[in-house]
């Protein structure tokens, strides 16, 4: 998966807050909220012919929670498994379309043989990924963030008010290299578990957190964080740290359906109904 996304230890948490949010809690005014776009409006991006293709199986994995994951019923769910459909409806083949969930290891085997047409599941996007895959254009990328506690007063509303402040990050991960060579007067802390770091947010320990946006949004609103704190700055993002972003992944031979996939992304995008899915699956917001 991406660098971002490398909090495996917090999943089972993130399944939690993911089936509260997507059940319990109203979906917030897309006003208030800014959603991503990666395509040009005035783009129009021509659909091939997809008649050759009988059934159009996508791949992804069950342990990725917001994206995929199994909900309280044992179904799989997530933005990407709406997201797919989204797509097929789009393109009219939805009929045509399944969805499987293997083992992250089986992924990229199962476009090899044949086995699926596409995967969906937050593959890397590397110079060496790209020799054996074609991806569409990115549909979403996942920032970097600070947060801090609601009554802090930091001086400024850029990151340079926490220069010489301490700022907790998880040990080892892409953010931390990312908040060591961006913000090299920021004193950092490091952290070997998340919820260690967010108690020391918590109890003003550390002055903030630099961290994987998602994980910081569904934490943010979280009965764990009790209100205590909120998004600072920012969004960041980073290429070189944290990777062009999420991508649908398929075969050479199937290269017409990454450009038949982009079309749709451009028409979801258009219509609203990208922002509709954006809007249920994270409901606070990433940027």
């Amino acid at each position: 998966m991406i660098a971002p996304l490398k909090f495996k230890g917090v999943l089972r948490i993130l399944h939690a807050l993911v089936v509260f949010f997507a059940v319990a809690m109203p979906v917030a005014d897309a006003k208030e909220i800014l959603v991503p776009n990666y395509m040009d409006a005035r783009e129009r991006i021509p659909v091939p012919d997809l008649k050759a293709y009988g059934r159009i199986r996508f791949v992804t994995t069950v342990d990725f929670p917001p994206f995929s994951f199994l909900d309280q019923t044992g179904r799989i769910a997530g933005f990407h498994i709406d997201l797919a459909r989204a797509i097929c409806d789009e393109l009219g083949v939805l009929p045509q379309c399944q969805i499987q969930g293997l083992p992250w290891a089986e992924l990229e085997g199962a476009l090899k043989t044949g086995q699926a047409e596409a995967l969906i599941s937050g593959l890397a996007i590397t110079a060496e990924s790209r020799a054996s895959h074609r991806f569409t254009r990115p549909y979403l990328a996942l920032p970097a963030r600070f947060a801090l506690r609601i009554d802090a007063n930091p001086g400024g509303t850029g990151a340079d008010a926490l220069a010489a402040r301490r700022v907790g990050v998880m040990d080892g991960t892409a953010h931390e290299a990312m908040l060591r060579d961006w913000f090299p007067d920021i004193k950092t802390v490091t952290f070997s578990r998340s919820e260690w770091m967010f108690d020391a947010l918590r109890a003003n320990k550390i002055d903030a957190v630099f961290g994987d946006g998602l994980q910081l949004s569904f934490w943010l609103s979280s009965k764990t964080a009790e209100a205590c704190c909120r998004f600072f700055d920012g969004p960041y993002f980073s290429q070189a740290h944290l990777g062009e972003g999420l991508a649908i992944a398929v075969s050479p031979r199937n290269a017409p359906l990454a450009m038949a996939f982009d079309h749709a992304l451009a028409a979801l995008t258009r219509n609203g109904r990208f922002t509709e899915l954006y809007l249920r699956w994270f409901p606070n917001g990433l940027y």
